[in-house]
């Protein structure tokens, strides 16, 4: 058991992992911050390099910690949250099938954290070495919580934003 927790923790906060240098560096054939920037603004998310920045790191770190077992319900909610985004926003329109650009593809593998967080990251990880004692029912709903925040908050600042327009508390102008 504990070498498939491993094993799953590496695939998962890998290509998670691996997504977010995408985003960032534009690593893996991937279009960097510039080209992120523009593909979450025209999806409605700005000021657009802030987001992609935030979702670059959110990907690349937490997919880090997944895959190490460090701060395993908190990585797993951030995993969660990046994914749920892009289910609703991206995938959702084109139904479950990843074969038809839908949600197959995020669900899987928001389930897979979802599922760690539940679990734990097992023996072989850092939280182990740590002393952490991170999994179980509270955990994995932590990680769920932290999830739905994060989902909240990614739709929430498309309408808070729209194009064009800056969000400020005292009052909505046009740029």
């Amino acid at each position: 058991m504990e070498i498939g927790l491993v094993l799953l923790r590496a695939v998962v906060g890998l290509l998670m992992a691996g997504h977010g240098a995408q985003k960032l560096f534009g690593w893996f054939d991937g279009h960097g911050l510039d080209g992120t920037a523009g593909f979450l603004q025209s999806l409605g998310w700005h000021p657009a390099r802030r987001f992609a920045v935030l979702l670059g790191a959110s990907e690349l770190l937490g997919g880090l910690a997944l895959a190490l077992g460090f701060a395993t319900p908190l990585a797993a909610g951030v995993v969660i949250a990046v994914l749920a985004n892009a289910a609703w926003v991206v995938h959702r329109q084109h139904g479950l099938w990843n074969t038809n650009g839908g949600y197959e593809y995020p669900l899987a593998l928001a389930g897979a954290a979802l599922a760690l967080a539940f679990t734990g990251p097992g023996i072989y990880s850092v939280d182990t070495v740590l002393g952490w004692p991170l999994a179980g029912p509270v955990w994995g709903l932590i990680a769920l919580g932290i999830g739905l925040l994060g989902w909240l908050g990614g739709v929430t600042a498309r309408i808070l934003r729209p194009a064009g327009r800056h969000f400020t508390p005292n009052r909505l102008r046009v740029a």
